[in-house]
């Protein structure tokens, strides 16, 4: 991440309807504007984490910080939702010994048939995704 980005950069799949719709409901509760959402057919997002290969991204959502950590999957969401006002108290939640682990199995199994999902839970392309607010 360059110097300068005052920002944490969330990695989705961008061509997975539920993690569109998803990424913009938490887009819309970062009202403190912490994060920047970025898809990962966006080129920018493999130069981020160089050392992950398309697959790996593919996989969970991760999200780089601005001091160059990175978290995937439940551990992105449980830091995620510690820097938005509404999503702490589940943050909080994650914090619980043994809780994260709970979350990484459940997360794993809604990213491996997120697709599915997507169409089980009616999504359309992107969910009626609106363009990004601007800010």
């Amino acid at each position: 991440m360059k110097r300068g980005e005052a920002t944490n950069i969330v990695l989705y799949d961008d061509h997975c309807p539920l993690c569109v719709s998803q990424t913009r409901r938490l887009r819309q509760l970062d009202w403190l504007n912490v994060f920047r959402f970025q898809g990962i057919s966006d080129a920018r997002s493999l130069e981020l984490v160089p050392h992950l290969k398309r697959e790996d991204l593919l996989a969970a959502i991760h999200c780089v910080t601005m001091d160059g950590r990175i978290f995937r999957a439940a551990r992105c969401f449980r830091f995620i939702a510690l820097r938005i006002p509404l999503l702490i108290p589940l943050a909080l939640l994650l914090w619980i010994p043994g809780m994260i682990w709970i979350a990484e199995k459940i997360y794993n199994r809604i990213a491996r048939n997120r697709h599915f999902l997507s169409r089980f839970l009616g999504c359309k392309e992107t969910c009626g995704i609106s363009p990004a607010p601007k800010r």
